[in-house]
């Protein structure tokens, strides 16, 4: 199995490109820039109705961080719908090592023990790459959408990236956007402009691996949502402790 480094992968990200496989047994990963790219804006972001009611009613418990490993196993998985997956044992074993380097997320949906769906993706400044989500219960990867939503506004970040746009997606919220627009927003989300400024992101090319690193000053903060509220600031505006359904709704506006 050839095996991804994990510079060269934050870097190819950085600029827009990243890798599937054919399959899962595939041996190796070819490298993706769509012509189209679908994003989901996250001030526009609205859950419909019946999600809603599934959310205030807490249908599912929701967590973050808790099983990467988990999730992107029960991503990778062949189904009926899904025989094969582009998800090969490099591209895992890059994310599980991106995850423990704190550039990979997941969020988890139970039904009591059991994982039922979530979602995983890369966090690199103010953009999320989401990867892939799935559902062993109705609507879990939707619950699952909608937190990652409510944590990336929560905790400042400016893109989601969902890569290629779907029926499913659409029906969320996702858009289709150029390729030169999408690589303005990248620009904008990771500050590749400000090259040589204090938290810009800096990637280098030659013959060893691109390497990208980011300064908290301008990545978002994907677990601002579990950080207690800040004497120094509106306490009353920072959700903390256990989160409840309708605790997420109030970022998108609806509490019930």
């Amino acid at each position: 199995m050839a095996t991804l480094d994990p510079q060269l992968v934050l870097g190819a990200y950085a600029v827009g490109v990243f890798p599937m496989a054919d399959h899962r047994d595939a041996s190796g990963v070819y490298w993706v820039e769509p012509k189209e790219r679908a994003i989901l804006p996250l001030e526009t972001f609205r859950p419909s109705r019946s999600l809603r009611k599934t959310i205030a009613a807490d249908r599912f418990r929701v967590t973050a961080d808790t099983a990467f490993e988990q999730v992107i196993q029960l991503c990778a998985e062949s189904t009926a719908n899904r025989p094969e997956t582009w998800i090969n044992h490099s591209i895992e074993h890059v994310f599980v090592t991106l995850h423990r380097l704190g550039y990979a997320h997941s969020i988890e949906c139970w039904d009591g023990d059991r994982l039922v769906g979530g979602l995983y993706g890369l966090a690199l400044g103010r953009a999320f790459f989401g990867e892939s989500m799935v559902s062993r219960a109705a609507n879990a990867s939707k619950v699952a959408l909608a937190w990652l939503v409510a944590r990336l506004k929560a905790g400042g970040f400016t893109l989601l990236d969902c890569q290629f746009q779907t029926d499913h997606l659409a029906s969320m919220g996702a858009i289709e956007i150029s390729r030169r627009d999408y690589l303005s927003l990248l620009g904008d989300a990771v500050d590749a402009g400000g090259r040589g400024a204090a938290g810009s992101l800096v990637v280098t090319t030659g013959a060893s691996a691109p390497a990208a690193s980011l300064s908290s000053s301008v990545a978002g903060d994907f677990g601002a949502l579990d950080a207690p509220p800040d004497p120094m600031t509106d306490a009353a505006a920072t959700l903390s402790g256990p989160l409840s359904g309708r605790d997420i709704l109030q970022l998108f506006g609806h509490t019930s």
